[in-house]
């Protein structure tokens, strides 16, 4: 088969059980292709797994963007708690390299924050739209079902209604019953 998205994938069965033909007798039963269902149903099989691991995928990214971005401002603590003590000799600078270690700490702070709000943006928004697809193709196989149920049970009423007009009660009909 060819490498088709899961939502041609699932309206390829939709399209088969729509164009199936009914089993008499069998309200909610039809004959498909077997084989050929079988195929798009391993496709889809193979193609959920991937789309499932790419948004892993993304999430282990960003928990590894944020871990980065907390090493950075560790980092950068670090350096200025270090600056600071080489500098505790003389009291005005100390005074400053507490300020500036204040200031480059925030401002690695604001940064991880700020990356870390971006992450969650970004990983939030790849997961609503993963999401999305998987509702929107869940939609389309329960619309497909209510349509197929509406149709096949549409068939069987016309095959029921249809039966006593076929096979007309003669005669010989009643000696049958009599022999019983």
């Amino acid at each position: 088969m060819e490498n088709n998205s899961v939502l041609e994938l699932v309206e390829m069965m939709y399209q088969m059980v729509t164009e199936a033909y009914g089993v008499p007798l069998g309200k909610d039963r039809c004959v498909i292709e077997r084989d050929r269902f079988l195929d798009i149903l391993d496709e889809l099989k193979a193609q959920l797994p991937a789309e499932i691991e790419e948004s892993r995928k993304l999430m282990a990214a960003r928990q590894e963007f944020i871990a980065g971005a907390k090493r950075e401002a560790e980092s950068i603590r670090r350096v200025a708690e270090e600056h600071a003590r080489q500098k505790v000799d003389d009291q005005e600078v100390v005074r400053e390299a507490r300020l500036r270690a204040n200031e480059l700490l925030s401002k690695a702070e604001s940064k991880a924050a700020e990356l870390k709000k971006m992450a969650n943006v970004y990983a939030d928004d790849t997961l609503k739209r993963t999401e999305d697809a998987i509702g929107t193709a869940l939609e389309e196989v329960r619309g497909s079902r209510a349509r197929f149920r509406s149709v096949a049970g549409a068939q069987l009423r016309d095959t029921i209604e249809e039966a006593p007009r076929r096979m007309p009660l003669t005669p010989d009909d009643d000696d049958l019953d009599d022999d019983m």
